[in-house]
């Protein structure tokens, strides 16, 4: 995936959730931030960061904040929505017969749901912006939503299907994520129920750049051990 229209900035504040203060060319300017983690490790006043320019001349702000520069790693993709949508884009290349994104099962909706012959397949996408010492964790904050869905995985598995935990990284040099117990130790917990079940769990290093954003390649996790 591409972004189009790219500018820099440097930080200067989170306003709330959604929105940020980064200085361009000079002028403070209000942003809407594509992801509502908190991503403190990259964005902190001063940060170097990438926005794509809005051609919604309606928008209340101009730009979205999609990626933020760590020395150690370089760029990071912190678009909550660019892992799906490179999930997608690779998936299709992968000789499945069939996907659907946004797929109803139980009380959720799971990102894709996959059939290679008679084989079905679950799969849900995490995205890791979260890095220390050259590894990633998930989630950077506690998610209920997370949870819920790897716990979803585990039924379809019992009930016969395919299920999978696909962890997206769009940053550099990272090829492996843990759960973070720190801060959701029940995530942690769920995701190990889940894999002792059966649902696989994959890890999606990508190549990144301030405006690019592909899977590289999948390594997968089995019996608690990288393949």
């Amino acid at each position: 995936m591409r972004y189009e229209q790219i500018v820099y900035g440097k930080f200067e504040e989170r306003c709330n959730r959604f929105a940020a203060h980064v200085w361009i060319d000079g002028r403070l300017e209000t942003v809407h931030v594509k992801n509502t983690g908190r991503c403190r490790e990259l964005l902190f006043p001063g940060a170097d960061v990438a926005l794509e320019l809005s051609d919604n001349v309606n928008r209340k702000t101009k730009y979205d904040l999609i990626s933020a520069y760590k020395k150690s790693l370089g760029w990071v993709n912190i678009d909550s929505q660019a892992p799906n949508r490179v999930m997608g884009e690779w998936l299709v290349r992968q000789g499945y017969t069939y996907v659907k994104p946004e797929y109803k099962y139980g009380a959720s909706r799971i990102d894709f749901y996959m059939e290679k012959g008679k084989e079905k397949y679950l799969l849900e996408v995490k995205g890791c912006t979260l890095e220390v010492e050259g590894k990633g964790f998930f989630p950077d904050a506690p998610s209920d939503r997370a949870r819920k869905h790897v716990r979803e995985l585990q039924k379809a598995v019992l009930e016969g299907d395919h299920g999978i935990v696909a962890f997206v990284i769009p940053m550099a040099g990272v090829t492996e994520v843990l759960p973070n117990m720190a801060t959701d130790s029940e995530f942690g917990e769920a995701l190990e129920a889940a894999e002792r079940a059966g649902v696989e769990i994959w890890y999606m290093p990508c190549n990144v750049t301030e405006n690019t954003l592909s899977i590289s390649r999948k390594i997968e996790r089995k019996n608690g051990f990288v393949q």
